[in-house]
């Protein structure tokens, strides 16, 4: 009995004494700021000004004018336009040419902006809300896959309204920073990521992905300084790419990778600068996350401007490759457990860990991003919260048990 407590002692020695040791700063080689000793990434790497020009570029048919939305499936791409129209239209990714067409019979185009998918459900966002900022009908269609290509597919809706959305007055035409036309599905939730014409900014929004009407929670904002349009996301390789715009129609891309959990605006946050002048990016889609397909809205401001509706291909390898190729400590340590996640709750300042498992007599620690023990505790009659009143606003990491830890931001009230 004694050796194994002295076997459990020296487990915690080395366990306090690993993560104390771990450095944090800048784990991207391609950043300005790498830093060659840290092994646990606090997001701060800087890049330096990229700018990236399509490999090819496709002409799309005179129906897709206003294409808003791109996933990749089966071994083609699925857009579809923002207007009345119901079809969804199926690209070869050779030449853009419409190979197919699926009618979405019994649903409604009132403003389709993004398309998403997961395993067995293609998802369509129904909430472009620059008009007058003021829907109170946001919605996101799910459409059963294994029904597609049939004349009657299996619709069902998730409603939503923004947690923080309290004014509904008409602001009048992009005076709005409740719009938006990027998500992505992961395991049961929805991300939003907001489309802001006033702050520039997107904001993270979070709604369970089953049919139901739900309040979407407020969960992360970035400065984007443009307009987020279209996102595409790798869970396993925790990548998320954004796809947007400036004022003048300048595109962009955002490489979203190396980050905890879900909080996606907490890793590398690099900005790809796309070479296609006065284009409308709308779509952004990926097979492998390293070759990339953007679309582009018909846009003619005569007698300037002249972009008609096109794909393009792109090959980001070069900005990728080392990350999908390292097996850096920095990556594993911030991987979410299967079991358990981390649900800030800024109104009494509490976190609530969400989780199927029995914490009862586990213990947990809140450490600082330097390792340090902020709190410690055990959970106690399946208790899940953590109370934080008493620490400063800051970037904390949580353990439980001789688990990974986990990354996560507090905002003190």
């Amino acid at each position: 009995m004694k050796k194994n407590i002295c076997i459990c002692i020296l487990t915690l020695l080395f366990i306090n004494l690993a993560i104390d040791a771990q450095i944090i700063g800048c784990t991207d080689p391609l950043a300005n700021n790498y830093n060659t000793l840290a092994s646990i990434n606090d997001g701060s790497c800087t890049y330096r000004l990229t700018n990236t020009s399509p490999l090819a570029s496709y002409p799309l048919d005179s129906t897709l004018l206003e294409t808003s939305g791109l996933i990749f499936f089966e071994n083609r791409l699925i857009t579809h336009n923002d207007n009345d129209d119901i079809h969804l239209f199926y690209l070869d990714t050779g030449d853009g040419r419409v190979t197919y067409v699926d009618s979405m019979t019994q649903a409604i185009n009132k403003e389709w902006e993004e398309i998403s998918q997961d395993s067995a459900y293609v998802y369509i966002g129904d909430f472009g809300n620059n008009s007058n900022g003021n829907r109170t009908d946001l919605h996101i269609l799910r459409i059963l896959k294994s029904s597609l290509h049939t004349s009657t597919p299996t619709i069902d809706t998730i409603f939503f309204s923004y947690e923080d959305q309290t004014d509904f007055s008409p602001t009048g035409p992009n005076r709005t920073d409740f719009d938006c036309e990027a998500f992505i599905v992961s395991r049961d939730s929805i991300y939003l990521f907001t489309k802001q014409w006033i702050g520039k900014q997107s904001k993270i929004y979070a709604l369970p992905k089953l049919p139901g009407t739900y309040t979407a929670a407020a969960k992360a904002i970035f400065n984007v300084n443009g307009l987020i349009t279209g996102a595409t996301f790798f869970e396993e390789k925790k990548l998320v790419v954004l796809c947007g715009y400036s004022n003048l129609l300048s595109p962009f891309s955002y490489l979203l990778y190396d980050y905890s959990g879900h909080e996606f605006y907490s890793g590398n946050k690099r900005r790809i600068d796309i070479s296609l002048p006065f284009h409308q990016i709308e779509g952004i889609a990926s097979a492998d996350g390293l070759t990339y397909f953007m679309t582009n809205e018909n846009f003619v401001q005569r007698p300037i401007v002249n972009s008609p509706q096109q794909l393009h291909k792109f090959d980001f390898s070069a900005f990728l490759s080392n990350y999908f190729t390292s097996n850096t400590t920095a990556i594993s340590l911030f991987e979410s457990d299967e079991n358990w996640t981390i649900v800030p709750n800024l109104v009494d300042d509490f976190i609530h860990v969400q989780t199927t498992v029995n914490l009862q007599s586990k213990s947990y620690r809140v450490m600082d991003m330097n390792g340090i023990k902020i709190l410690t505790g055990f959970f106690t009659n399946d208790q899940k919260t953590i109370e934080l009143k008493k620490i400063p606003s800051g970037s904390y990491l949580l353990q439980i048990g001789e688990g990974r830890p986990q990354r996560f931001q507090y905002i003190r009230n």
